[in-house]
Parts: C-alpha cells; sequence; structure tokens
C-alpha cells in the first residue's frame, strides 16, 4: 500500500512538472513600445552635435528632426528583454548607467537591457555626456551634466512607458538584399547587402513595431551642418510608419558599419540626400515587411555577457589621422584613452523566435561581421544580425590587416591589432551558447 501511494505521489509529480514545462513554453509572447523625443532645447541650452571634430563644440543653430528614443520591452512568462534603439551618434558609459538607475523598478537590469544608437552624426555629442571626459578638449566635446541627466531621463521615460503598455503578439524575421545602397569606403571589397526586418503584430494582427537592421554610416550630415537631426535612419523609420500606417512604430539599428557608407542617391543638399535614402530603404523595406507571417510561439532568450579587451594602446595611427582632428599630442594621448576607452564591455545575445542578435561595443567592419553571422547561420540561426555600437561605444574594431592599413578607422581604434579578432571570438561563442540552449 504504501510503496502505491509512493508511486501514484511520483507520477503525480511528474505530471505537475511536465504541466509546468508546458506552461512555460507555451507563455504568450507579450510587448510593449513607447517612443519619447529625446532633443534638447538647443536655443536654451549650449548642444554640441557628435560626429566631427571640425565642429569644435559649437552649439546646434536648431533642430531640422527630432531625435527619438523607442523602447521595446519583450516578456515571456518570467523573461523580460528591453530593446531600445536611440538617435544618438553613441553611448557613453555614463549615460547608460544613469538610465539603469532611473529603470530598476521595471524589472530591467544591465543584464536584460540592449540600448542601440543609430550613429547619428547630428545628434548630441557622446562624449559631452561622458563623466570621464576631463580634459576640457573642444574637438572631443566639453562634458556637460545637463546633457546627460536630461538624456538619461528621457530615454528612462520610454523605458518605464514601455513597461507600462504590454500586449500579446506575434512576430516574424526575414531578410532581403538590397543592392548599390551601401559601399566600402575603405577601398575593400567586402560589404554586406543584408537588410534584416522584424515584425511584431498585435493581437489584431496589425504591425506593431517593424524592426530594421542594415550596415551603413548616417554620414550624409557633414561638419558643416549645425541642425539637430536623426541623419538618413530617422527619414528611413518616419517613412516605414507612414507606409504602414496603423500607428506601427518603425525602429532601426546599424550593424557592423565601421567601413561601410551609404551610396546609390543623390541631390542638392545633405538632407535631401538623407531623405531620398531613407525613403529609397523604406520602400524596399515595407514590401518585405508586408509580407512577413508573424508566429506566436515565437521564444523568448538572451544571454549577457562581460566582454574582456586587449590592453588599451594608441597606435601611430591615431596621431597622423585623428590627431589634428581631436587635438592630441603624445603627451595626452594615453591619459585621455584610459579615461575614455573602458578596461571592459558589455555584450548580449538576443534569440527571438528566427532573429538572432549579437551586440558589439563599437564600430566593427564588415569582414568581422560577417564572420559572426556567418559562424551563427552554420550553428543554425536563421536570421542573424550584429547590433552595432550596442550597450556603448568603445572605438572601431577591425582586424589585424586592417589595423595596419591605416587611415582613418584605425586611427580611432583603441586596443592594438587584436581587438577584431578578440570580440569576434567571443562574440562567437557567446552566440553558439545561446543557439545550444532549449
Amino acid at each position: 500500500m504504501k510503496r502505491l501511494i509512493y508511486t501514484l505521489a511520483l507520477v503525480f509529480s511528474l505530471i505537475l512538472s511536465l504541466l509546468s514545462t508546458s506552461n512555460v513554453l507555451a507563455a504568450p509572447l507579450e510587448a510593449g513600445i513607447a517612443v519619447v523625443n529625446i532633443t534638447p532645447d538647443v536655443k536654451q541650452h549650449h548642444t554640441p552635435l557628435g560626429g566631427y571634430g571640425e565642429r569644435n563644440n559649437a552649439a546646434a543653430e536648431g533642430i531640422h528632426d527630432y531625435t527619438l528614443s523607442k523602447a521595446l520591452i519583450l516578456r515571456q512568462g518570467d523573461t523580460k528583454f528591453a530593446l531600445v534603439t536611440l538617435d544618438l551618434l553613441g553611448v557613453p558609459r555614463s549615460l547608460r548607467d544613469e538610465i539603469l538607475t532611473r529603470i530598476k523598478n521595471t524589472g530591467i537590469h544591465s543584464e536584460n537591457l540592449l540600448l542601440a544608437p543609430s550613429h547619428s552624426h547630428a545628434s548630441v555629442e557622446m562624449l559631452a555626456m561622458n563623466r570621464n571626459n576631463v580634459f576640457q578638449n573642444k574637438n572631443i566635446g566639453i562634458f556637460d551634466e545637463y546633457l546627460l541627466l536630461y538624456t538619461a531621463d528621457k530615454i528612462a521615460e520610454s523605458i518605464i512607458q514601455a513597461n507600462k503598455a504590454f500586449e500579446p503578439v506575434t512576430i516574424g524575421t526575414t531578410s532581403t538584399i538590397v543592392e548599390g545602397m551601401n559601399a566600402n569606403r575603405r577601398g575593400n571589397k567586402r560589404v554586406d547587402k543584408e537588410m534584416v526586418i522584424t515584425r511584431i503584430n498585435n493581437a489584431k494582427g496589425k504591425a506593431k513595431v517593424v524592426f530594421i537592421n542594415y550596415a551603413a554610416h548616417p554620414t550624409f550630415m557633414n561638419e558643416h551642418t549645425m541642425v539637430v537631426s536623426a541623419g538618413w535612419p530617422g527619414c528611413l523609420q518616419r517613412e516605414v510608419e507612414g507606409f504602414m500606417g496603423d500607428g506601427t512604430v518603425c525602429m532601426y539599428a546599424n550593424g557592423a558599419q565601421g567601413d561601410i557608407r551609404p551610396n546609390g542617391v543623390s541631390g542638392p543638399s545633405e538632407f535631401a540626400k538623407a531623405e531620398a535614402y531613407g525613403r529609397k530603404l523604406a520602400v524596399q523595406a515595407v514590401e518585405v515587411a508586408k509580407k512577413i507571417k508573424t508566429n506566436k510561439k515565437a521564444q523568448l532568450r538572451y544571454d549577457f555577457h562581460i566582454l574582456e579587451l586587449p590592453d588599451r594602446t594608441p597606435p601611430k595611427a591615431l596621431l597622423d589621422s585623428a590627431g589634428p582632428e581631436y587635438g592630441l599630442t603624445p603627451d595626452n594621448i594615453q591619459h585621455l584613452i584610459n579615461a575614455l576607452a573602458p578596461e571592459t564591455s558589455y555584450m548580449s545575445t538576443l534569440h527571438l523566435g528566427d532573429l538572432f542578435a549579437v551586440s558589439i561595443p563599437g564600430e566593427m567592419t564588415t569582414i568581422l561581421g560577417t564572420e559572426i553571422k556567418e559562424a551563427m547561420r552554420e550553428s543554425g540561426a536563421k536570421h542573424p544580425i550584429i547590433v552595432g555600437l550596442g550597450h556603448e561605444w568603445i572605438s572601431y574594431i577591425l582586424n589585424e590587416e586592417e589595423y595596419y592599413q591605416g587611415g582613418y578607422e584605425p586611427g580611432v581604434s583603441f586596443y592594438g591589432d587584436q581587438l577584431g579578432p578578440m570580440i569576434t571570438k567571443q562574440a562567437i561563442a557567446a552566440g553558439n551558447e545561446l543557439l545550444k540552449r532549449k
């Protein structure tokens, strides 16, 4: 009798366990989205623009179009992940830390937050928001506590709002090849032409979010542009939202764009070119997005890793090419790099249905980005992407051969010739680790 009771109890426990596992697997995917304007009032506060040392920390003279924070929070059972796309040049560690202090009550922490700036060259100077920037060097931007706290407040606001707006969703991802729209600015033949598009539908089957990943520098806005703009990524997102209608939010994350420039458009001004470029990409993206079939059974998984980096080593190319632009000398360069380039960084991997994302904390070149994507495909990822400049900006990231080719990019690479290979190895290992998880 005791044995029978024990056996029944064991069977009952097993059934409960199976039911519990089934419930976890069947947990619905939910999403909340919020959009917040993060553009400072440039008439009331001195707002330098990032991307060109030649601007010499001069203030923006106006606003051409607003820069935004778009927070997408995904939830499945007890799992949460926040992807936040930003119309910013880059994210300094100080900004990330300030955001985290403001969102403690949302369930979003360092491990499940991925900040993805577009790299707009007409947005707020990122080093103006870095507390370690104590050098008072106008060529790299002057730190401004107000800009740091204002931007952190606004980005946190988008995350807090998204965390209050969950609804059941379905998701689908596909990719397309875009010909003639980007080119390698270092003369190398390698170009990543792939655009990856993820569509998230609400319960009524309407597109709630269209998320686009594509690699190209937002550099139509040049050093003479003195008004705030989200650049062509902003144009792309606005056009997609207009074409899709129904309140769809378009989000954009750059890829491995360290050596990739936009291509294929002309116009009488930088703004005309940016609008033409964004529109041409949007037409192709929308055509694909409208055909995506979404799935309610998509699972959400992610990992977070501390990224080991080589010793910080200022190359001769930094003084030769970027030195004149940024006012660097042999006497101050090591102190500046030690302060502004972190000893370690962060890397996220995200598996969401057929989408597989690997974040890279800087500007990685195409050859390394495609190496990671190809390795992920070989391991079973259907649509892998690189989220460039993810979490923070540490420098350009090149392989050893590219590092010694000279030019601007190795001149703004702060960790020596093994930075690219070291990050690539860790990225592939991190991706494989998540892909093996069931």
